[in-house]
């Protein structure tokens, strides 16, 4: 095959070698921009996401302080019965301690 064109360029033997590269070019140009496309929908994609996880962490955050202070207050309402148990338990051993030294001091004639 001759690698030299004639005058006229649609005899030339490299023509059809050129213009399957120039249309492998444009199909390559339209794949890059078709990607550069999708990259930058996926870029936007993880900002979003991005957004949503700070969101999420944030709401995590608020519900452990608030759990926190549940527990507090469960933990103050727990103690509370206990709390009257014990001052119960003084007053009952007051009255036994005062019942008992009554009795002594009522012997004793006093």
């Amino acid at each position: 095959m001759p690698e030299k064109c004639t005058d006229n360029p649609r005899d030339c033997p490299l023509m059809s070698r050129v213009e399957a590269l120039e249309e492998a070019n444009k199909q390559h140009s339209d794949t890059h921009r078709e990607i550069f496309r999708r990259l930058g929908d996926l870029e936007s994609a993880t900002a979003v996401q991005g957004k949503h996880l700070e969101n999420i962490d944030e709401k995590l955050t608020d519900i452990k302080a608030d759990q926190k202070s549940i527990l507090q207050k469960v933990e103050a309402m727990e103690a509370k019965p206990a709390k009257r148990w014990e001052a119960l338990v003084e007053k009952a051993l007051w009255a036994v301690c005062a019942a008992v030294i009554a009795f002594l001091l009522g012997r004793v004639g006093l």
